[in-house]
């Protein structure tokens, strides 16, 4: 039995296509990348201060316009200007003393060294200069996450539940009266 011409040609068409899908998918395996997804939830609540305003899991600065001032919340520190130059640290200077960071308004700023925006900072939140106290504070809320928050009047030692019925689950026998 020998193949037609028509036959042999069909033959090689078969062979040729199989050979390019091989290539084609060994290729396409060599190229790809397994997929991967990449899920990072970053919380830093108990690293805040008490004077940092609510509504926020993560913070990594907050400015202070009244004064100008950043406070990077990872490391506790201040960070002014002095001389023209950023300083980083645990107080302010004192030309800062009677500066309440308990009622002066917060902007969180997450984002690498925002010092070096600190033009586009003064002009963008001037609007918020003198709001004094027209921000819940940490120290203020009655949400149990923020009782990780050392300094919290609720502060539970940094565990994640709390217990706001004291040691015996309000079952105490306190004086009726």
């Amino acid at each position: 039995m020998a193949l037609t011409l028509k036959q042999k040609g069909y033959k090689n068409q078969i062979i040729m296509k199989t050979f390019f899908l091989i290539l084609l998918v060994a290729t396409g395996s060599i190229i790809s990348k397994p997929a991967t997804a990449q899920v990072s939830v970053s919380i830093n609540i108990g690293s805040q201060p008490t004077w940092g305003p609510v509504g926020y899991d993560y913070v990594e600065y907050y400015y202070l316009p009244d004064i100008g001032t950043y406070y990077y919340v990872p490391r506790h520190q201040f960070v002014y200007l002095n001389n023209g130059k950023w300083i980083f640290a645990t107080s302010l200077p004192s030309r800062y003393r009677s500066y309440n960071l308990y009622s002066g308004y917060k902007v969180v700023i997450n984002g690498p060294r925002p010092y070096l925006n600190y033009t586009t900072h003064r002009v963008t939140y001037a609007k918020y200069k003198g709001n004094n106290g027209r921000q819940v504070i940490i120290r203020n809320s009655n949400d149990p996450k923020y009782y990780v928050v050392k300094g919290h009047p609720k502060y539970n030692g940094g565990g994640s539940k709390s217990n706001s019925k004291g040691n015996s689950g309000g079952k105490g026998k306190g004086k009726k009266g």
